[in-house]
């Protein structure tokens, strides 16, 4: 192996390290005001006169797209989150670059950790609210900000790697 291919051992230690950093983070603060804040079971806590902390329990996808209420539903949206992970490490397996490692690593950790949030309370909680005046941004929480930075530094990795070094194989 020359000196200019990455080591793709070292590529996927590192993509499982930064989804485990993702997903320890995203469980941590949303037990904390879960269970330790009792989020739930209080008003919104204003941090900011544009941020506030929330609970909201989306039972869709991404924007709170294709609400599920039925048993069936989340699990159907459940089975689609694990085969994306599946699909996701392969591509780790697959990754050439320390940017595609790292991105899909966030993504990965991401997809757990809200898909860890379906699996045991039904619905995956969203608290972090951006909103200037009357105007609303979506409610989110950490698993979406890996997922959205995985997909921002995959993008870039696509647009900076060659074709030729964009995956490595053994």
């Amino acid at each position: 192996m020359s000196n200019a291919t990455p080591d793709l051992k070292a590529l996927r230690r590192l993509g499982v390290f930064v989804a485990a950093i993702g997903l320890v983070s995203d469980q941590a603060v949303k037990l904390w005001l879960l269970f330790g804040l009792d989020m739930q079971n209080r008003p919104p806590i204003e941090l900011l006169p544009f941020f506030d902390v929330v609970s909201v329990w989306n039972y869709g996808i991404s924007y709170g797209l294709f609400q599920q209420e039925s048993d069936l539903g989340r699990a159907v949206l459940l089975g689609i989150t694990v085969v994306a992970l599946v699909f996701l490490i392969y591509w780790l397996w697959q990754a050439g670059s320390r940017v595609a490692a790292i991105s899909l690593g966030l993504v990965i950790g991401g997809a757990i950790g809200n898909g860890i949030d379906r699996a045991v309370y039904g619905a995956v909680f969203d608290f972090a609210h951006f909103h200037i005046g009357s105007f609303s941004w979506y409610i989110f929480n950490l698993a979406d900000v890996w997922i959205v930075a995985g997909v921002a530094g995959l993008l870039y990795d696509a647009f900076t790697t060659s074709p030729e070094k964009a995956t490595n194989r053994d």
